[in-house]
């Protein structure tokens, strides 16, 4: 078993993460409450196009009941949903700032969640910025990194499992939504 709770598998496959980096950006236990507690994403990087691996992750958690808040400076709305410039720019309390950018652009990204205080940063597959990662960490925030938080939260809610993918989950209970 890896870290976690007792009805998970160690997920390495797919990440450039060492097995300590996993160990604090990719716990299942921390990705498992924070999708259960979090009402409010804030996506930055979201483009408007459908095609678009940020749109259809926003599609699905504007599915499931979370409130996505866009954020492009080329954009005034997505999804029917206002778009803001930056993170500062946002009115309301943030709980997740979901990073789609260039790793590059992370540390000043989560300077911002810091500054607006969000309780978490989760930067989408491939987007990996341990430096960003770790300031955000030493300031408190929740801190996923390498992991997509629709195929996360699907893992977890039994989404996934009911189109026949291996989520990695073992138990010999019937699934049941979590969240």
């Amino acid at each position: 078993m890896g870290s976690g709770t007792s009805l998970s598998i160690d997920i390495s496959l797919n990440t450039s993460l060492s097995e300590l980096e996993r160990q604090y950006y990719q716990d299942p236990s921390d990705i498992r409450q924070l999708l259960g507690t979090a009402h409010t994403v804030a996506i930055v990087g979201l483009s408007k196009k459908p095609e678009r691996a940020s749109n259809f992750v926003a599609n699905y958690l504007m599915s499931e009941g979370y409130k996505v808040i866009p954020v492009n400076p080329r954009e005034t709305e997505i999804l029917g949903q206002k778009c803001y410039p930056d993170l500062k720019s946002v009115p309301e309390k943030v709980d997740v700032v979901d990073i789609f950018r260039k790793p590059s652009e992370c540390e000043a990204i989560v300077q911002d969640a810091i500054a607006i205080g969000a309780k978490a940063v989760w930067m989408q597959l491939t987007v990996i910025n341990l430096e960003a990662a770790a300031s955000a960490r030493k300031a408190g925030l929740t801190t996923i990194v390498d992991r997509c938080i629709k195929m996360e939260h699907g893992r977890y809610n039994g989404n996934l499992h009911w189109v026949g993918m291996n989520t990695e989950i073992i138990s010999a209970r019937k699934a049941k939504r979590l969240f």
